[in-house]
């Protein structure tokens, strides 16, 4: 059996790293569409839609999960408001963990994807996550 140590900043089972997976995200929550985003990221179409569909179907299992890390790290959490959809409440609770994360831990000059890596366990896209 073979084990592989994963960089923080890739995602399980895709070849771009998670900053660019984060601006496709961050990007489809303002509104753009799978094409703009790829034309904007210099990615193939139906990658970027694959990213986002992957996503969109977990987006409330994914606020919930961070929810919960959010409540472990911040000393006093303030849980984000309705953000205006499955979507953007995700991306909002995703935004306060992170900020809790490196508020606690003091480690700042990471970007927040890298973050996100870290705390899903590379694992943000990955089948069967979260479970």
């Amino acid at each position: 059996m073979t084990h592989v140590l994963l960089p923080v900043q890739w995602l399980l089972r895709q070849a771009d790293a998670v900053v660019v997976i984060g601006a496709a995200l961050t990007a489809r929550a303002a509104g753009a569409g799978f094409r703009r985003i790829a034309g904007w990221l210099g990615r193939p179409p139906e990658t970027v839609r694959g990213w986002l569909r992957r996503f969109a179907a977990r987006a409330e299992a994914v606020r919930q999960l961070f929810t919960v890390l959010l409540r472990a790290m911040a000393v006093d959490p303030v849980i984000p408001a309705p953000a205006g959809g499955a979507w953007a409440d995700a991306l909002a609770v995703i935004d306060a963990a992170v900020t809790a994360a490196v508020t606690r831990f003091g480690v700042f000059g990471v970007p927040s994807w890298v973050w996100v890596s870290a705390m899903s366990g590379g694992r943000l896209l990955a089948p069967g996550w979260p479970a």
